[in-house]
């Protein structure tokens, strides 16, 4: 018995507690840069905010779609396209 199909099947699409069209212009900015790997700091830079905006914005969607970890996170961006 071979597991390998298995190890390349897609993962299920994850469940979000709303929608992920619900998040604001600036959190799906927030959400492609720290999935793009760039850091608060780096982020709130380039946005031009503070790291704690960008933190408060990054638990607005954490809050709004149930996400508990940055690899979430980044798995949304994907789904999004970002």
């Amino acid at each position: 018995m071979s597991l390998a199909p298995a190890l390349y099947a897609e993962a299920p699409a994850p469940a979000f507690a709303c929608e992920p069209a619900e998040l604001a212009p600036r959190e799906r900015e927030t959400l492609q840069h720290i999935a793009a790997g760039r850091t608060y700091v780096q982020t709130a830079r380039h946005m031009g905010l503070s790291k704690h905006t960008v933190d408060a914005y990054l638990r607005r969607i954490r809050a709004k779609l149930g996400i508990t970890s940055t690899a979430e996170l980044t798995r949304l961006a994907i789904s999004l396209g970002l």
